[in-house]
């Protein structure tokens, strides 16, 4: 897929705000200091459509982008350690889950996981969270350019190994690194598919 065009629609909190075009969406989400703003940038080969932050934990609204006029990227927050109060964590973390729960656009999730560290508890739980309400999303590993090949071979291997505990079988993962666009192609290519298998099935 080549990106055309990306432009900034909205942020809100409310799900119910959120574009009425039955466009669809694919929703981009991990822990707060995944890399997840630098990752939509590389994607949309734009340098500033996602704020980027040394903060992490600075998207704490649904951020709704339209790319190539035809499908929405939606960057939610972040869970995990947000430097904001409980009660406003809380509070957003609560329309994160309204948004999986009720957004009937949402055609697919990707759940971003640095690629360096070994599964954290609260990445698996998320997951679990996935799974048990239905809700399609697969993984996209980040930061592969910190790591050697052989080392990444290794995390994935394990990483996909934990999640076997509980699940029959693992999502489709992708391996990416903003820094030198590795995986660029494959998780647009996914996006293009899934678009194009949606468009057949309206058709028939």
């Amino acid at each position: 897929m080549i990106i055309k065009s990306a432009e900034f629609i909205m942020s809100n909190s409310e799900v119910a705000k959120c574009p009425k075009d039955t466009l669809p969406e694919y929703a981009f989400i991990g822990r707060s200091n995944v890399g997840k703003s630098s990752l939509i940038n590389m994607l949309t080969n734009h340098k500033n459509l996602a704020k980027t932050s040394g903060r992490p934990g600075k998207t704490q609204l649904i951020n709704h982008f339209l790319i190539n006029k035809n499908w929405f990227l939606v960057d939610l927050p972040g869970y995990g350690y947000a430097r904001v109060s409980k009660t406003s964590k809380k509070k957003f973390q609560r329309f994160i889950t309204d948004y999986f729960e009720e957004r009937q656009q949402l055609v697919l999730a990707f759940v971003l996981v640095d690629i360096r560290h070994e599964a954290q508890k609260i990445d698996l739980e998320f997951m679990e969270y996935m799974g048990e309400n239905g809700i399609p999303f697969s993984i996209i590993f980040t930061k592969a350019d910190k790591l050697k090949p052989k080392a990444i071979e290794r995390n994935v291997a394990a990483y996909l190994q934990e999640l076997l505990k509980t699940w029959e079988e693992t999502p489709k993962y992708f391996v990416t690194s903003s820094a030198s666009a590795v995986g660029r192609d494959e998780v647009l290519n996914e996006i293009d598919s899934t678009n194009q298998q949606m468009n057949a099935l309206k058709q028939n």
